[in-house]
């Protein structure tokens, strides 16, 4: 009996144990619902033209990437329009229906490719009614789920006969960004993403395996990025105004005279970073909604034209204590451009402890450069003079003598830790590379400082930005500390 009982004990009950734990880590595996993952599309979203489609596909490898802990499914059909009465309405596909049985807990929705056909197009009155029909279906669903919209990729072909660009990006894309306004559905920008890319696109309508898999690392992204609800619409002025900046919620308002924008994200990444853009807002807009589809709040406070003075500091300084009391993070992205450069640096120069990272895009930085045109550009004799005026000095001999331009003091921009980004045109006359950001890298280099610039070849002053502004949002993310992982 003694021998049976000390057998129990060294074999059978080992087992029993083991057996336990296997069946308890399988339970609990099972009861660990993975999060249910839609993609809604057409012929895009299903991988048309994709070779080996059921692997190569953006749903596919969207899932490859999230892992075991997502299952993501392909809804996407061929051919398949938003419009109810388009030649092929997703409404009555099968496509549509298993979407909905699916139950998903996030649902990306890519239409409006197909509605640009000669045969579609003529319902386009009712293409915002529809999709947030659309959206309205998904919102029904027991799971509740986030809804978000892809605004489509490029269509690279201009013949009007039939899909065509003229109407994606001249109606399409437009009612996406109003739909998503007015749902406060979340948005995602695909169009820039592929902008300079056409050969990702063998028919020019259609992404390949590469093209699909661009598509699925930005969704990725979107998946992963830490974000939270945060809603700051409170702490503004009670003259704000709502208004609708590229799909997101935008606040317009009066600060000490001067006119003021807030534009919130959908959901705020933790600690609440913000872009400070100096000038010219609304201009070449892509690296502020890609920011924005990331967390990141924007803001503007008008100062113009004040070229940086104690006065524009002034009230930057009142417009800061608003932002950081309401919780937008103590440091601020400083994005500049054109004469946007002499602004946040000046600022920078002053309060360095509330900059994350610079964004300088064909700055000024030596204002003898432009206004004054004392070199190789041609200037602006009349902002010269208000440059003057500005900073109280009556004789262009007082002017030229002035010491507060950026390029004076980057040495000690150098030493104060924030990374820089420049993109410049090489061929600008208006504010000439060599006067400008080539002496002051020279000098930030020199110091010891971080800065990158990036070269555009034959480009003026204008266009501004990068038609796919990633290298800027890569830079600012890393600089920030909200860059992912690579995958």
């Amino acid at each position: 009996m003694m021998f049976e009982m000390k057998r129990f004990f060294k074999v059978i009950l080992p087992e029993f144990f083991l057996f336990t734990a296997l069946f308890f880590i399988a339970v609990t595996a099972f009861s660990q619902e993975k999060i249910r993952i839609a993609c809604v599309g057409n012929s895009i979203t299903y991988g048309a033209t994709i070779e080996n489609r059921e692997v190569n596909s953006y749903p596919a490898q969207l899932g490859a990437m999230l892992g075991d802990a997502y299952d993501v499914r392909n809804f996407g059909r061929n051919g398949a329009t938003l419009l109810r009465k388009g030649d092929l309405p997703y409404w009555n596909t099968d496509e549509y229906r298993q979407a909905l049985a699916f139950n998903p807990n996030l649902v990306f929705i890519k239409l409006g490719t197909n509605d640009t056909k000669p045969q579609n197009r003529i319902y386009l009155d009712e293409y915002m009614h529809d999709y947030k029909s659309l959206i309205a279906s998904f919102n029904s669903l027991p799971s509740h789920p986030r809804v978000v919209l892809l605004i489509p990729v490029p269509v690279f072909l201009t013949d009007t006969t039939g899909i065509t660009s003229v109407v994606l990006t001249g109606k399409i894309i437009p009612m996406v960004r109003d739909i998503a306004y007015e749902t406060g559905c979340e948005i995602l920008n695909l169009y820039n993403l592929f902008i300079e890319s056409p050969e990702m696109f063998s028919d020019k309508i259609h992404p390949n395996a590469a093209g699909a898999s661009v598509l699925a690392r930005r969704l990725y992204e979107f998946v992963r990025t830490k974000t939270e609800p945060a809603d700051l619409s409170g702490h503004w002025p009670e003259d704000a105004k709502p208004f609708n900046f590229y799909g997101f919620q935008g606040y317009d308002f009066t600060f000490r005279g001067r006119k003021a924008k807030i534009v919130a994200p959908k959901n705020v990444a933790p600690g609440c970073p913000w872009v400070w853009r100096a000038r010219f807002w609304g201009h070449e807009p892509q690296t502020d909604i890609a920011l924005l589809e990331r967390g990141f709040h924007i803001a503007y406070c008008d100062v113009s034209e004040l070229f940086g003075n104690e006065e524009a500091l002034s009230v930057w300084n009142d417009f800061y204590q608003l932002l950081t009391e309401a919780g937008l993070a103590g440091k601020a992205v400083m994005e500049g451009m054109s004469r946007g450069g002499v602004y946040i640096y000046r600022w920078a120069q002053k309060y360095p402890e509330r900059v994350a990272a610079v964004y300088a895009d064909a700055p000024v930085l030596d204002l003898k450069s432009w206004p004054g045109g004392k070199g190789q550009g041609k200037g602006s004799a009349n902002d010269w003079k208000i440059f003057k005026k500005d900073f109280g000095f009556t004789t262009d001999e007082e002017a030229m003598a002035f010491k507060g331009n950026p390029l004076d003091f980057a040495r000690e921009i150098a030493k104060m830790g924030f990374p820089m980004l420049h993109v410049v045109g090489d061929a600008d006359v208006s504010v000439p590379v060599s006067e400008n950001t080539a002496l002051f890298e020279q000098k930030i280099k020199a110091a010891g400082g971080s800065i990158k610039v990036i070269h555009k070849p034959g480009v003026g002053h204008h266009p501004h930005s990068l038609p796919n502004p990633q290298p800027i949002v890569g830079f600012i993310l890393k600089a920030t500390g909200y860059q992912l992982e690579e995958k």
